[in-house]
């Protein structure tokens, strides 16, 4: 609550020039919402800056690395982590946490979990903007690896860690690959 308070506050300075690009790329509101699933698999509405194409966003195709449905602008939002920055909203209204595991779509979640059933077992904490799968995994680790990173976290939360982990997330958001899409024809629980 208090990072997340603290984040808003200071949010504006980044929130207006992106909201301006992002409505000078594209036609379109400046928020994407999707469902995603929480602590005790409880859905709830994830903002984030839409990073594509009005209508292009789809809840069964996962976004590739060089997917023609994003804008110029989105392109970028993606790559710096900008475009998950209004999840600081959720934060502050309970639904997520800022460390923790990444709230997945249900249809994602579902797949990984006919999958790898203990995927579901990292539902018992409350999901997160950052966590250990997305400091030690990329956007296109497997299901089974980011239930071993989740599992990891699970097993060891704590004040310190999460410290650690959201110092950690800072140096991610500067490496490239880990902000990447899927691969053209990648396999994942939802692609195969």
């Amino acid at each position: 609550f208090v990072v997340s308070s603290i984040m808003l506050v200071l949010s504006p300075l980044v929130l207006i020039p992106v909201g301006i690009a992002i409505k000078m790329s594209s036609p379109g509101p400046l928020f994407f919402k999707q469902r995603r699933t929480g602590l005790r698999g409880k859905a709830f509405t994830c903002y984030k800056f839409r990073t594509m194409r009005v209508n292009s966003q789809s809840d069964t195709v996962q976004a590739t690395k060089d997917d023609p449905r994003k804008t110029k602008v989105g392109d970028f939002l993606r790559k710096t982590s900008i475009d998950e920055l209004p999840q600081f909203f959720n934060i502050l209204k309970g639904d997520m946490s800022v460390v923790g595991p990444r709230p997945e779509r249900p249809e994602i979640a579902d797949e990984y979990t006919k999958e790898v059933p203990e995927f579901a077992y990292r539902l018992q904490v409350k999901a997160g903007l950052t966590g250990y799968a997305q400091v030690f995994g990329k956007y296109n680790t497997t299901s089974y690896d980011k239930l071993k990173l989740d599992m990891v976290y699970v097993e060891n939360c704590s004040i310190l860690l999460d410290i650690k982990l959201i110092l950690l997330t800072l140096k991610v958001i500067f490496i490239k690959e880990s902000t990447e899409g899927l691969e053209e024809g990648q396999t994942t629980a939802m692609k195969k």
